[in-house]
């Protein structure tokens, strides 16, 4: 079953969402009370759903679905103007009041979405990723969310899995690294050349003298 992460900035939300949803058969992984708190734990759990109440102050829904929509189901439930301010059409909504009928029923149905669309994964992907990633994060200066975000993009623009995506940046900076130590290797020589023809100049004058 798929981990449920829950996050609100009230103590009172987090507690009656993680009372209800563990009564009803769900296993909460965790309860957040921030966004960097939220994403932390993503990064952690890998996939799950996002039941997500309210807005938190450091981190909108949309930006949570962009840098993450490849691995949760976000859930939002809110007031009708918070609904409505949230533009990506992949994260799914729940208008408060709500019964207990209505949630249950949605993290049922996120729970079935999400298993379908989980892209299967072998631990050798994950690895792929992951050093591609961090790739990105020391020659761009970027964070991890970034780093994940523009492997996301280009695969998605591409029609290409993300995997495959990591993998050509990973062979690229192989490529990179070789070209710099050829160059080197080149430079090394060009210094070189300049000493052998002195010496030979060298040599040809003390012949001369003679």
């Amino acid at each position: 079953m798929a981990r449920i992460v829950i996050a609100s900035a009230q103590e009172e939300n987090r507690t009656q969402l993680h009372r209800l949803l563990s009564s009803s058969g769900f296993s909460v992984f965790r309860c957040c009370a921030s966004g960097s708190e939220l994403r932390r734990t993503i990064n952690e759990c890998e996939d799950g759903i996002v039941v997500l109440m309210g807005a938190l102050p450091d981190c909108k829904p949309d930006e949570l679905q962009w840098d993450y929509g490849d691995r949760v189901q976000i859930l939002l439930i809110g007031k009708p103007a918070l609904l409505e301010s949230c533009e990506s059409p992949e994260i799914f909504h729940l208008p408060l009041p709500l019964s207990s009928q209505a949630l249950v029923g949605a993290v049922e149905m996120l729970t079935q979405l999400h298993q379908m669309r989980l892209p299967k994964r072998t631990g050798e992907d994950k690895q792929i990723v992951e050093q591609a990633k961090r790739l990105l994060m020391q020659r761009h200066g970027i964070t991890e969310p970034e780093a994940h975000r523009a492997l996301q993009q280009y695969a998605m623009r591409h029609g290409m899995k993300m995997r495959d995506y990591a993998a050509q940046v990973i062979m690229l900076s192989k490529d990179a690294k070789m070209s710099d130590h050829s160059a080197g290797a080149a430079n090394l020589g060009s210094h070189e050349g300049p000493s052998g023809a002195n010496k030979a100049q060298q040599r040809d004058h003390s012949e001369s003298r003679r």
